[in-house]
Formats: structure tokens, C-alpha cells, sequence
């Protein structure tokens, strides 16, 4: 089945253009073929309605007949094993001569019904909660029993709804567990930073107002500050009792370097600071516990980081660095959600799956629609806003389009969509083709392994981990490209043999092997 939507694109002038056709995603879980081979009283279907402890499965024929009636199966082994077993002396009573399995996907609750059934031998389709709710509202409306969903999950796989789950290779499963991991912890110290906030109000008024944006938590005076100012209290009276000098000697004391300035704005701060609430003690402890665990999440930040440049230099989508304003991260969250680019047939299936065309509703002479469609891998589509969140504030071509855009009156949300919609056909060539970003607007395009080093230097990775990295990525870069790689890591080599210090001496000579599988052997400076 395909489905075709129509899409108004608007052309220079602000006249309206002509229909174009989208073909949506169509079902490619077909059996048709099969049935007829063996015949509809042969071919057996499973359907399977998972739950989070137990699961209810039934066998029936192509036709609805129901060899095995509904049963159930608790999630271990021995309850997973008698359904095999089961499922097996019913095929061969009934003298089936193929099957399908047809599961619901339920959270992650499947899963294990999912690996038993593969296991055993039997093919295992997943089937989407949308298509099976669609089935079963057909006939049973708002009576939802476990019965009734069976029957519609059966009605799926017969329709070409049950789909084959396409396994990825380990590097992309761990790449996306460790990416989302990673949003995770971002997201709970984007809370901790606002619950700190809030609590260093009620003992130190006013001296998170000091520090403009991200400073209090980017600098690095503010958190070892507070800190020094816990131990002696938590309030705006130690530091007025020991002045600039004295607040001075905390910082050496801790053997923590800070300017100046911003001590003088402390200082000055405290002098006029408003008082403190009288439960300061209590609230002190608070925000030092929360500013503890702040610290240790962000260590897990980016230690997990580091994990992921790792992960994406063993695929192609480390490819994605040339592009300007794509950088470790968003490049492996993207890889993540993506998976192998071998599961997409071009880059309208990655829009398709993303969910990144506008929903429609027509009736008659009513059309409207606009906003994004629903029905999409929520995830997958979150990686790409981040992308184009990330090209309207660090890549110069599209920041152009944006502010153009914007001046004719287009949503931000609406501009972002249009980028990551755009940025599909690039990212899809980039790493299906295994090529360097190429534009014509491309003033000068990132260099990949210079990229990943300065990632690895700014998170003080050990140079033998920064080796490993460099020596993946050299294996995905195009050969053509090598040449051009090897000019900064070449220059790096050479400052190094120019310097006293130890530590670019120790990068430098690591990095000889990089060169060599760049095709560069000669690196003695000119």
C-alpha cells in the first residue's frame, strides 16, 4: 500500500507551486506470496500481546482458524520454554509448513518474549501499537481486552504490518545507549543548576545575579568559591570579614587559580549583600549536596563523552565532522538514532522515520494541515532539531537562510524543520557515500581528525585512547581525502618536536602513526 500526500511549496514571487508526491512509509512485512506457496490452511500466524510480567500468545491459520486458543506465558524461562515447546507440537499436529511470529512491541516488556521465540528458531515480526490499535478499533471499538488485542495484532501481520527488526551491529546499539544516557544526564543537571540557583538565593542573595548566562557554572572561579564560602559558614559575612586578600589565600589554599576582577566583584558583592534567611544552615547543606552531585554528573558527562567519539570513529558517521556545526556529540546522538545507513534506501526513509513532513487533513473541499506529523521515532526526530539547532547558531550558510526566513515571518520551530528536513539529503550522502562535506558555500570545511583531537585535548583524554580514536577514524576517511587530513595533525607533530614540555613531545610522537596510515612518513620540519 502507499499513501501519497500533497505538499505546498512556495517558489519565488509568493506564488503557490504545484502538488509534489511523498510516498509515506508502506508496509514491508508482505506474506502474501508466501501464503500462496505453501496455502492459507498451512501458513500459521502467532500473535503475541506482551505485558511487563506476563505475556498472552494464540496460534491461528491464514484465516483466522485458531489452532492454539489464547494463553498465557510469565516472562522466565521455564514459562517461555513451555510456549516453544508448545507452539512446536501444534505446528507439527497441525502440519504447518510455515509461520510467522507477530509481537507487539511494548516498551522494552517484549523484549524477552521477542529473543525466545527468535531463538527457537521461529521468524519474529515486531508489530507497532499504532497499526494493532488501528485493527482493533475496527471491530471492537472501545473494548479493549486481551482477546480482542490478540485478534487485532493477528489482523496486522495478515495486513503486511508486521515488520522484520533489522539487528544493528553492537558499535551503533552501544553508541545509542551510552548518547541517550548521556541527554539523560544533561537534563538532570540542567535541574540540579536551577535547584542550586534557587537555594544559594536563600543563604547568599544576589551573587548568582554575578555571573552572567552559563558563567556560573562554565568559569572556573564560581563553584570552587562556593565551596571555600560552605566551610566557613555559607553567607555573605565570611567573606566580608576576611576581604579580598583573605579570600585570596582560600583560593591558593585550594590550589585554585581565579582572577582579579571577579574576586573584586565578590568582595564588593558581599559588602552590600541583603540578609541571609535564618535557616541558613540547613539550606547550606542542601545546595552543597546538590552542588556535589552537580560536580559528579558532569565528571559522568564527560567521561561518557569521550566513550562516544570513541564509538562514532568506528562508523562512517564520523564523516559528519567535516560539516561545519556538527561536532562529537550531536554526531554520535544522530548516529544513535539513526543506526547502520544501510537500513535506509535514500533520505526520504530517514525523513519518513523522523516524522519530518507536515500532517494533512483533507475532506472535500477542506485541506489544511502544517504542523509536523505525529507518527514518528520521537527520538530520532529530537536528534535532528538538535542538528539544526546547532547549523542556525554555528554554520555561517545557514544562519543566513534562518535570518532570511525569519524576516519573512516563518516560525522558529518552522526554520528548524526546514534545516533538518535540508540536512537529511546531505547527512544521507555524506555517510551513504562515505564522502567529505562538499558546498559551494562552503567557505572551508572542518577537518575531521583535527576535530576529534581538539575534542580529546579539551576533555584531557590519555594520548593512547586519543590514538585508538585517530587510528578508527583514519580508517573511515575517503583515501582522497587523506592528504588534507594529515596537514593539521602534521603541524601538531612538528611543535611538538619544537617544544620543551613533555606532554605535546608525548602527542607528537604518538601521532607519527596516525600519519602513516594517512600515507605520511616524512615529518621532519622543512
Amino acid at each position: 500500500m502507499v499513501t501519497k500526500i500533497k505538499t505546498r511549496r512556495k517558489r519565488k514571487g509568493g506564488r503557490s507551486g504545484k502538488f509534489r508526491q511523498a510516498v509515506l512509509g508502506k508496509p514491508d512485512g508482505i506474506i502474501q506470496p508466501r501464503v500462496q506457496e505453501v496455502g492459507p490452511e498451512k501458513f500459521g500466524v502467532v500473535a503475541v500481546d506482551c505485558a511487563k510480567a506476563r505475556s498472552k500468545w494464540m496460534l491461528a491459520d491464514f484465516y483466522g482458524n485458531v489452532v492454539v486458543p489464547p494463553s498465557q506465558v510469565e516472562h522466565d524461562r521455564n514459562g517461555l520454554g513451555i510456549a516453544v515447546l508448545t507452539l512446536r507440537q501444534a505446528v507439527e499436529k497441525r502440519g504447518l509448513k510455515d509461520l510467522i511470529v507477530g509481537i507487539e512491541m511494548t516498551g522494552t516488556y517484549h523484549k524477552p518474549v521477542w529473543r525466545a521465540f527468535r531463538d527457537a528458531g521461529f521468524e519474529t515480526r515486531l508489530v507497532h501499537p499504532f497499526a494493532s490499535s488501528h485493527y482493533r478499533l475496527v471491530e471492537h471499538g472501545d473494548v479493549k481486552t486481551d482477546d480482542h488485542d490478540l485478534a487485532a495484532i493477528f489482523r496486522t501481520v495478515v495486513n503486511g504490518f508486521g515488520l522484520v527488526h533489522k539487528t544493528a551491529d553492537p558499535v551503533y546499539q552501544e553508541l545509542q545507549i551510552l548518547a541517550r544516557h548521556r541527554r539523560d544526564l544533561v537534563i538532570k543537571t540542567s535541574k540540579l543548576q536551577c535547584q542550586i540557583r534557587h537555594h544559594l538565593e536563600q543563604c547568599l542573595p544576589g551573587f548568582t545575579a554575578l555571573f552572567k548566562g552559563d558563567d556560573l557554572w562554565t568559569q572556573a572561579t564560581p563553584v570552587p568559591l562556593l565551596g571555600e564560602i560552605a566551610k566557613r559558614g555559607g553567607t555573605a559575612a565570611a567573606i566580608t570579614g576576611v576581604g579580598q586578600e583573605g579570600v585570596q589565600r582560600w583560593m591558593e589554599d585550594a590550589g585554585i587559580r581565579c582572577h582579579q576582577r571577579t574576586l573584586e566583584r565578590v568582595v564588593v558583592w558581599a559588602a552590600n549583600a541583603a540578609t541571609h534567611d535564618p535557616m541558613v544552615e540547613a539550606f547550606t547543606r542542601v545546595w552543597l549536596t546538590l552542588l556535589n552531585d552537580w560536580q559528579q554528573k558532569k565528571q559522568q558527562i564527560s567521561t561518557g563523552e569521550q566513550d562516544l567519539a570513541g564509538l562514532l570513529a568506528a562508523t562512517p558517521y564520523i564523516l559528519l565532522l567535516s560539516h561545519p556545526g556538527i561536532n562529537v556529540v550531536s554526531g554520535a546522538e544522530l548516529a544513535g538514532e539513526l543506526g547502520p545507513i544501510e537500513h535506509y534506501a535514500s533520505a526520504t526513509a530517514i525523513r519518513g522515520r523522523a516524522g519530518l513532513f507536515p500532517s494533512r487533513y483533507q475532506s472535500d473541499e477542506v485541506d489544511r494541515g502544517g504542523n509536523l506529523t505525529r507518527f514518528r521515532n520521537g527520538r530520532l526526530r529530537r536528534a535532528w532539531m538538535m542538528v539544526a539547532d546547532n547549523m542556525c547558531k554555528c554554520n555561517a550558510w545557514w544562519m543566513a537562510k534562518a535570518a532570511r526566513w525569519s524576516s519573512q515571518g516563518a516560525d522558529p520551530r518552522d526554520i528548524r524543520s526546514r534545516i533538518a528536513n535540508r540536512m537529511t539529503r546531505t547527512v544521507f550522502q555524506m555517510v551513504a557515500g562515505r564522502q567529505i562535506y562538499q558546498h559551494p558555500s562552503c567557505l572551508g570545511r572542518g577537518y575531521i581528525m583535527d576535530k576529534l583531537l581538539t575534542f580529546h585535548r579539551e576533555h584531557k583524554t590519555s594520548p593512547s585512547v586519543i590514538l585508538r580514536d585517530l587510528q578508527r577514524a583514519a580508517l573511515q576517511l575517503p583515501t582522497t581525502a587523506h592528504a588534507d587530513e594529515a596537514k593539521p595533525i602534521l603541524e601538531i607533530c612538528r611543535k611538538g618536536r619544537r617544544s620543551r614540555r613533555s606532554g605535546p613531545q608525548e602527542l607528537g610522537t604518538l601521532l607519527v602513526a596516525v600519519l602513516a596510515r594517512l600515507g605520511v612518513h616524512d615529518v621532519d620540519s622543512e
